[in-house]
């Protein structure tokens, strides 16, 4: 297989693979942010929420697995949350 022909592979399974790792790294960035309370990490973790949430709408992820989808959009309210919080 060559280059081009792996870049055009796209399964179900990589969007929700990243979708998780991108939720992951919100909820990662909200923690530091929200523990230190410095305003340029608080702006990092709204732009890794914000990423998050965009992986939702943009990634094409279909009803496949709503149970893990829920999780995921829990998780990241969760983060928006506490990130509100903390800004107040």
């Amino acid at each position: 297989m060559n280059d081009q022909n792996k870049a055009e592979i796209h399964t179900g399974y990589n969007d929700l693979k990243q979708l998780e790792v991108s939720v992951e790294a919100a909820q990662k960035m909200t923690g530091s942010a929200t523990m230190s309370l410095d305003p340029e990490l608080l702006n990092h973790a709204q732009e890794a929420i914000n990423d998050a949430k965009n992986h939702f709408e943009g990634a094409g992820i279909s009803g496949i697995d709503q149970d893990f989808l829920a999780k995921q959009q829990l998780l990241l309210e969760q983060c928006q949350h506490q990130l509100n919080e903390a800004k107040k």
